[in-house]
């Protein structure tokens, strides 16, 4: 058994596994958000039921992903430890500010959100609403400026440090905000933002389409469809166009990615073409099966028809990445992506023209575009993370000098054996399946419930003013049940 390769595996399980949540909540907030804000602009119930519809959705997606999160960063240590000594003040600047700018922010506000709905005025919740949403995406903010960094690192330089007799390399941060603004942090950023946005935007739609489709809370469903619908069309334009910006500037910072997600593998006097698909073997250095675009490729990386783009044979094969798999998922994050668009067009087209409601074939399409959002979302990631190997910080050159990187099997622990991260992959293994089935549980259990209804809220607000009134007047005796059976006498 080999370490590395548990470790990886590891590191790539619980963090894919932890990355089902994060997205789920930055892209609920804002339709939580939304959803409020119009309920404050036109007092009207059924928005109200649809905020505190999503709030309960919200909660439930929040919790597991805080939960899931907090394992990572204990895994820095236990399985990474040499690679957390070379990136530990390039990650303590980040994670620290991420802490500060915003877990603080998104916790602080998280109970008014939940808790506050009768406790507080609506302006006051909203407000409360827009900061979680905020605080969430800030911490995305840090989360990739620190993977960012990782990629096309910037503004470090190199200190060697004694530990036990050997001197072993430490990357100290320069220049904080260079390390911030690294070559690909805005670009990776706004993709990733983008991504969780649309996947926000699609399951409002998918929960929406659903109860229309059973004739469930249809006013609600309604309300939120005219949000979710234009929302998914316009991140997911966002999201093509994001995502050619970060593909686009591999040619001059990770050429070898590049390379590896379009099977690239032979430099020529030619323009390149892109493959639409195709089964890489990394051996014959070839592409089977493959469907190719002529001059695409150059067409994309250059924005002309002439000029060649670099393969991975301009690149020392022993810093070749993996092929085969991220070339799979960078197209498969492409093709979901190019549906997610035709269908968030055809939602659109037929809520424009008032007709969307005869669609049952498209609203059950709408049902299950959660899943290509997702899956959208981690292809991304391990494109990503498998086409910078075999480094876990890629070299950079500052300022004409050459900086040292860190592969990734020199980041390993040195006290770590395969049995024991083996063992823990087992244990993980059983804990998250546990974990999934209990969110799914849940989560299915309040979208089958669904939201109150219009008469339901009038009468919760009838009783609440009374208590209110019960409370102000001195009798403090009165509890809430007891005005509800009042009321229901």
């Amino acid at each position: 058994m080999d370490v590395e390769l548990l470790s990886r595996l590891q590191f790539a399980g619980t963090i894919m596994f932890h990355y089902l949540f994060p997205p789920l909540s930055i892209g609920l907030g804002l339709q939580l958000f939304l959803c409020e804000l119009a309920y404050v602009r036109t007092k009207n119930l059924a928005w109200e039921a649809a905020a505190r519809f999503w709030t309960r959705v919200f909660a439930v997606n929040f919790a597991l992903g805080v939960a899931t999160g907090l394992v990572m960063e204990f895994e820095f240590g236990t399985n990474w430890a040499a690679y957390s000594r070379f990136v530990g003040d390039v990650f303590g600047s980040a994670l620290a500010a991420e802490g500060i700018f915003a877990f603080f922010l998104e916790s602080g506000f998280l109970a008014v959100l939940v808790f506050g709905w009768d406790r507080v005025g609506p302006m006051m919740h909203l407000f409360s609403t827009l900061m979680v949403f905020l605080g969430s995406v800030f911490s995305a903010v840090w989360i990739v400026v620190a993977n960012s960094w990782q990629q096309t690192p910037a503004g470090y330089h190199i200190v060697w440090h004694d530990v036990q007799g050997e001197m072993m390399p430490r990357a100290e941060v320069t220049d904080f905000w260079a390390m911030v603004f690294n070559p690909s942090s805005v670009d990776r950023l706004t993709h990733t933002v983008i991504g969780a946005l649309v996947l926000g935007a699609f399951f409002v739609a998918s929960v929406s389409s659903f109860y229309l489709l059973k004739k469930r809370h249809e006013d609600v469903a309604k309300r939120c469809l005219s949000i979710a619908l234009p929302t998914a069309l316009l991140f997911t334009f966002l999201a093509a166009l994001t995502g050619h910006d970060s593909a686009k500037k591999l040619v001059e910072t990770q050429p070898a990615k590049l390379g590896a997600i379009e099977a690239h593998f032979h430099t020529t006097d030619e323009p390149t073409g892109l493959y639409v698909f195709g089964w890489p073997d990394a051996e014959e250095e070839t592409v089977h099966y493959g469907l190719q675009i002529p001059y695409l490729l150059s067409l994309m990386v250059y924005s002309d028809l002439t000029t060649p783009v670099p393969g991975l044979d301009q690149i020392p094969s022993s810093e070749h990445p993996p092929v085969w798999l991220p070339f799979q998922t960078f197209h498969l994050m492409v093709a979901m992506g190019t549906l997610m668009i035709a269908v968030a067009i055809l939602g659109c087209w037929f809520w424009y023209r008032g007709t969307f409601e005869r669609q049952r074939w498209l609203m059950w399409i709408i049902v299950l575009m959660p899943l290509a959002a997702m899956t959208a979302n981690q292809a991304g990631w391990v494109t990503a993370e498998v086409g910078r190997q075999p480094w876990v910080v890629y070299p950079s050159v500052q300022d004409g000098v050459e900086m040292m990187g860190m592969r990734t099997a020199d980041g390993l622990s040195e006290s770590v054996t395969a049995e024991q991260v083996l063992s823990s992959i087992i244990l993980f293994g059983i804990i998250y399946s546990l974990l999934f089935a209990v969110w799914v549980f849940v989560l299915n259990h309040k979208i089958q419930h669904g939201p109150e209804t219009v008469e339901e809220l009038e009468q919760h607000h009838r009783l609440h003013s009374k208590e209110s009134l019960a409370r102000a007047m001195g009798h403090r005796g009165t509890s809430y049940s007891s005005m509800m059976d009042e009321e229901t006498r």
